[in-house]
């Protein structure tokens, strides 16, 4: 059987808070999905804009409005500085849309990660005085650890507005206005907001006081299409706030009313924006905005969802498109690389250090961390990798081998010394706050790490190719003090289904009832299936047909990248973990349970 962590235990009506009760004589199914999320009250559900926080909460936002507005009305000329990856760009193209249908003159650059790195740096400062001549900056999606930068364009006379989502345990950079829920003495009640969600309130507040001044604005809520793409792809949490302008953003699309840059990229990825889904933004339409600035310049990505003729969507898209495809098979060729690396060390089970040289003069350096035989992190780099997709690497073998990853790649591939700067990409497990992990090395250590920033699940610095092993020694040593227990991946269950719930209605009810995804986790359920009929696809997906107890009719089901040498041909019966799916096939629609993990349940005979 399955080792398996309810997240809600309640198998009657009273178990449940008794606000969600009424919900339970309607689906008891649902109510304790709700219960297993934190949901007491059914307020906490509400998708209405009106329960959105007030902006009032965000530190700094009445400035920065102030400076925005008065900009606005003297034809100041506003140069928005983004990041190279979809909430920079979903943030940049908002800001971009709504100040111009305000009246500003505004224009936006986004640094060459390849060129500049990330955030307001003196280079970027002056590549934007030298091509835009701006009076007024305004940072999205960075800028928090900007002093250099602010201080750069403050030389020049040129007034700083910084809108970002990063974390902090810094002094904040002395800009004229900073708007940052995750700064310093910031009261803002949720903190989950990514940077597309704090340019998002920036530009309503602004519209508001422009609004009520009989000046010219705009309706921001127009754009929630883009807040949604960004929240999403950034893997921002799905508190009530993040999820009410999901809701709005992708009800939008449905209906017609995204940007056409996003309904050109669905129509690239072959997707009916109709039966657009939340995740959607993170599978679907976030890669392709991404392969901008990891293969190329972000620039393509910002115009695509700033087109507003169809052709220029579909040309723009249809060159994302190519980039994500380039983008997907470096990725491949990097994991299969990375993987190799991985198995080698695993095998030889004890703490390893290797430097390889190749006959092509090309570099290795890798550490798989051991404590005994338990693995606390993964850490690789290689001379010839690509630092475009270093994190979605970092991020499969976070996924693969549940533990914090580190994939570093050269900032410049013809630069490969010991001096010369790597950069790094990292993805975490619950219960390792990465970005806290990499701060305290950058403490103890204060000659290892040349930049650091991110959150609690991802994080980017830079350091010294020659520093390599020792980050790594001391990223370690910050690891092992952590309990055995944060590194065991712990897999959790919504329960059984009831019987009824085995049916097309309840599959899109349940897909329809939430905003489903990082913080709010999309249902998951287990059970035992007797099984019926079984299928080993293309010697790598296995479709079995189960019987359930009180269905009168077979189930469908199937894993993906399936071990077919795990599978008994004999079994009878599977403990399985799965969610609910519809599948389409020549227009006519099924139920099928999509397998994320599966036992085979040994018969047990009893003895006279």
């Amino acid at each position: 059987m399955l080792n398996l962590t309810p997240r809600n235990t309640s198998t009657r009506l009273d178990e449940l808070p008794a606000a969600l009760q009424p919900l339970a004589a309607h689906s008891f199914t649902l109510a304790r999905l709700y219960a297993g999320r934190g949901i007491v009250q059914p307020d906490e559900l509400d998708t209405q804009l009106a329960g959105l926080l007030p902006a009032e909460q965000l530190k700094g936002i009445i400035a920065a409005v102030d400076l925005l507005d008065i900009a606005i009305d003297d034809s100041q000329r506003i140069l928005i500085v983004g990041d190279f990856d979809c909430d920079g760009a979903t943030s940049t193209a908002l800001m971009m849309r709504a100040l111009t249908a305000m009246g500003a003159k505004v224009d936006f650059l986004v640094p060459d990660r390849f060129k500049y790195g990330y955030g307001l740096t003196p280079e970027i400062v002056e590549l934007g005085i030298k091509t835009y001549q701006p009076q007024m900056i305004v940072t999205v999606d960075n800028g928090i650890s900007s002093h250099e930068g602010v201080a750069r364009a403050q030389a020049d006379g040129i007034t700083v507005i910084i809108t970002d989502h990063h974390l902090t345990t810094k002094e904040t950079p002395p800009a004229e206005a900073v708007v940052n829920p995750n700064q310093l003495d910031c009261t803002f009640a949720s903190k989950a907001l990514v940077g597309v969600g704090v340019a998002f309130y920036v530009l309503g507040r602004l519209a508001k006081l422009r609004r009520d001044a009989g000046k010219s604005t705009v309706q921001v809520s127009q754009y929630l299409d883009l807040v949604a793409l960004g929240t999403i792809a950034d893997v921002g949490v799905l508190d009530k706030n993040n999820r009410i302008l999901v809701h709005h953003g992708l009800a939008a699309i449905r209906q017609g009313r995204g940007s056409l840059g996003i309904l050109a990229l669905l129509e690239q990825a072959g997707r009916d924006p109709k039966k657009l889904q939340a995740q959607d933004f993170g599978f679907v339409l976030g890669p392709r905005i991404n392969a901008a600035g990891r293969m190329d310049n972000m620039r393509i990505g910002i115009e695509c969802l700033l087109a507003d003729d169809w052709a220029t969507a579909q040309r723009l898209a249809q060159e994302l498109e190519q980039l994500n495809r380039t983008r997907r098979q470096v990725e491949g060729e990097m994991r299969t690389q990375a993987d190799n690396i991985v198995q080698a060390l695993a095998a030889t089970n004890i703490s390893i250090e290797a430097d390889v040289e190749e006959s092509d003069d090309i570099i290795v350096q890798h550490r798989l961390e051991k404590k005994s035989t338990n693995t606390r992190s993964i850490v690789l780099y290689q001379d010839d990798w690509h630092q475009g997709v270093i994190g979605i690497v970092a991020g499969r073998l976070k996924e693969s081998h549940y533990l914090p990853s580190i994939v570093f790649a050269p900032a410049n591939t013809e630069r490969t010394g010991a001096e010369d700067a790597i950069k790094g990409s990292a993805r975490s497990i619950a219960g390792v706050h990465i970005r806290d992990a990499i701060e305290q090395v950058a403490e103890s250590h204060p000659d290892l790490i040349s930049h650091f920033g991110g959150h609690a699940m991802a994080a980017g610095l830079t350091l010294k190719r020659g520093n390599f092993d020792a980050f790594v020694t001391a990223f370690n040593a910050v690891l092992a003090q952590m309990e055995d227990e944060v590194f065991a991946e712990q897999k959790f269950t919504d329960g059984a289904l009831q019987a009824s719930d085995f049916s097309l209605w309840f599959a899109e009810h349940l897909a329809e009832s939430s905003i489903w995804g990082h913080g709010f986790a999309p249902p998951i359920f287990d059970g035992v299936f007797e099984v019926l009929n079984f299928k080993v696809l293309k010697d790598k997906h296995l479709k079995l047909s189960l019987r359930y107890p009180d269905v009168q009719y077979p189930i469908e089901a199937i894993q993906f990248n399936f071990d077919s040498s795990a599978w008994d041909y004999r079994a009878e019966k599977v403990h399985i973990l799965f969610e609910l799916d519809i599948n389409e096939w020549n227009g006519k629609q099924s139920l099928q349970l999509m397998i994320k993990d599966l036992a085979l349940v040994k018969e047990t005979v009893e003895e006279n």
